[in-house]
């Protein structure tokens, strides 16, 4: 003997009747906390960003040297021969 039932009814009405919790809270919280770390991660490779953290690596001194460098840009400094 073959019995076939067929249910018409939402995803919704199929988990409140058989008693599965409601996971969209959990889902839109998660998400919203992961486009929030996405967000976070993407300015961090912002070219600025980027930059200031290799500034920091340099040693004390090298704005120093870079401004001597300029300075003997501008006023055309030639080699000794």
């Amino acid at each position: 003997m073959k019995v076939t039932i067929e249910i018409d009814c939402t995803p919704e009405e199929a988990r409140v009747f058989m008693g599965l919790p409601d996971v969209k809270p959990m889902q839109a919280a998660v998400m919203s906390k992961m486009e929030a770390q996405m967000l976070d991660g993407i300015n961090a490779l912002s070219p600025e960003s980027v930059l200031k953290s290799w500034m920091g690596v340099l040693p004390p001194g090298t704005e120093q040297m870079r401004d001597a460098f300029m300075g003997l840009m501008k006023t055309g400094f030639t080699a000794p021969r």
